[in-house]
């Protein structure tokens, strides 16, 4: 690096005392003289151009993993759908059964040429590569970098295959492990999280919460971080009323604190976040 900064200088200064020959020429200089001056500076230019881009180059290398692949990985609360055969006499009626469980996403970081992919078992389509490729966006916004001299590979694996709708639900938690894995930080194994992540780095609403939440606390968490938007839980309440003595039962939504009923429901502490900040103050360790 240091050869090539002292290259640079003498290029510059070459480059310098040509033109300052081009601007104001010997009394004796003729026209031949004056265009091999021209195309003298023409060709320092030309080097000096290609010497930035070397430079250019070397700078990215140096910021992404340097010959090392770095991983992280993180179980990663979903709903599942399931197709079940209920016996519906003289026919047999098929019904889908939602359910919570955890899937296991991992990230790899590797030198390459700045792609972004997505391996899923079983094969799930192209449902997570919008929220890996905006997951590599709001990493690189947040380290200010540049993964162009980097591969990232993201990695989810499922019992069943995730719904399509449940797809961009874990774009928070794969821009975490992006951003702990070229950080080298360790991720608190406690703790998981559900959102949807933008551009900005906002984190998005989610469906299921509370089958995520209860997912995530059979499988060992402590703690759920939730978007901010999936504070309140719109439930249906069956109201009893009495119309000349008939008994009618109606439901009627309710809305409810989505802390209290999912921490009293499933013991798992709930915190809400808003931002990749607000995820990664609470999801890495310190030190």
């Amino acid at each position: 690096m240091k050869r090539e900064r002292i290259l640079g200088l003498l290029l510059l200064a070459s480059l310098l005392a040509n033109a300052a020959l081009l601007a104001f020429p010997p009394p004796h200089a003729d026209a031949g003289d004056v265009e091999e001056l021209e195309s003298r500076i023409d060709a320092l230019e030309k080097e000096n151009e290609e010497l930035a881009r070397v430079r250019g180059l070397e700078e990215q290398l140096q910021q992404c993993p340097g010959g090392t692949n770095r991983t992280a990985s993180l179980q990663a609360p979903a709903v599942l759908q399931t197709v079940r055969r209920a016996p519906d006499p003289p026919f047999v009626r098929e019904e889908v059964v939602e359910e919570g469980a955890m899937i296991n996403v991992s990230v790899e970081v590797r030198q390459g040429r700045g792609r972004v992919l997505v391996q899923t078992t079983p094969l799930m389509g192209v449902m997570f590569q919008d929220a890996a490729t905006t997951a590599a966006f709001v990493a690189e916004e947040t380290l200010d970098t540049s993964l162009s001299a980097t591969d990232v590979i993201f990695s989810i694996e499922a019992r069943d295959e995730v719904p399509a709708v449940d797809g961009p639900s874990s774009g928070a938690l794969m821009t975490l492990l992006l951003i702990a894995a070229l950080e080298e930080q360790e991720i608190d194994a406690g703790v998981t999280l559900t959102g949807t992540i933008d551009p900005e780095g906002t984190i998005g609403p989610v469906g299921g919460v509370l089958l995520k939440a209860q997912a995530a606390h059979d499988a060992g968490k402590t703690r759920i971080l939730l978007p901010r938007e999936n504070s309140r839980i719109v439930r249906s309440v069956a109201v009893e009323r009495d119309i000349g003595g008939i008994t009618i039962i109606e439901q009627r939504p309710e809305t409810l604190d989505a802390k209290t009923v999912i921490e009293e429901e499933t013991g798992i502490e709930v915190i809400f976040v808003a931002t990749i900040d607000d995820v990664l103050a609470h999801a890495v360790r310190d030190g």
